[in-house]
């Protein structure tokens, strides 16, 4: 398996598509048992001439591939590659939908699901820097092709599930719920996140920032929230005054997220 994307392939890529909007509709349902999620995504962009192209993608089945409203083919998804091939494009706007199933990793990229040994309780969380995004989600998989991002997760009822944004709005279905963020300014790929599971939240506020952090459930009696928030604070503080520019994003969230397999990593909000 090649699952890479060379140096020519992005300049060129890069080249050909501007202004990338992404909707993604992730359904987390049956997280307990479950190898794979459904994963829905829409991307609507501008192409400057109508050649072929491609959009990196890591599934285990493909459902549906429409480009400009005419099927395209599960055939034009290369498994190998990681990659759907995409016919002539429009000169101007484009849209493309793929439907696909994805899988659960375990190696702390892109949708990592862990069941904690403390209490058998599952968690979930993305990791893609930096290129691990087409893992969850069809996707232009490069930093130099930014795009905003309408995140909807549908996941159990009594779960937390987190993005880059605050949640406009929560559909309630039986022990289901589907939070749908609100959108991003412009990302690259690898800065989009989404966290879910049963954790255990503390909450405060810094000015007009909205503070949270989050720990797994086993570990809430452990967690100091004052100190982080006194830290956290004091960081703002900090940078505000030496950048002389404000905090840029709607909120600030620190997730203390289980079997992360790095020191940290840093999304907007």
């Amino acid at each position: 398996m090649t699952d890479n994307l060379t140096r020519a392939d992005a300049a060129q890529r890069a080249l050909l598509i501007s202004d990338v909007a992404y909707d993604i509709r992730l359904a987390l349902s049956d997280v307990t048992t479950d190898r794979t999620y459904r994963s829905e995504t829409t991307i609507r962009f501008r192409a400057s001439e109508a050649v072929p192209t491609f959009v990196d993608l890591s599934a285990s089945a493909i459902a549906d591939i429409v480009l400009n409203g005419v099927s395209v083919g599960a055939g034009a998804y290369d498994a190998g590659q990681a990659r759907i091939a995409l016919p002539a494009l429009q000169a101007g706007d484009n849209e493309l939908r793929v439907v696909a199933d994805c899988e659960y990793q375990h190696t702390g990229v892109g949708l990592h699901r862990v069941v904690d040994p403390v209490d058998g309780e599952v968690y979930v969380y993305t990791h893609f820097e930096p290129f691990d995004a087409h893992k969850v989600f069809a996707c232009f998989d490069q930093p130099s092709l930014k795009g905003t991002f309408s995140i909807h997760v549908t996941a159990p009822a009594r779960w937390e599930v987190i993005s880059n944004y605050p949640t406009d709005s929560i559909d309630e279905s039986g022990e289901q719920r589907t939070h749908h963020f609100a959108t991003t300014p412009v990302l690259s790929t690898y800065l989009a996140a989404v966290v879910g599971g049963p954790y255990h939240v503390a909450r405060d506020r810094h000015g007009d920032i909205p503070l949270a952090i989050y720990c797994r459930t086993s570990l809430a009696e452990h967690l100091d929230p004052d100190e982080f928030f006194a830290i956290t604070k004091q960081g703002l503080d900090f940078f505000n005054a030496y950048f002389d520019f404000p905090y840029p994003f709607a909120k600030y969230d620190q997730l203390l997220v289980p079997e992360f397999n790095m020191g940290a990593m840093e999304h907007p909000g």
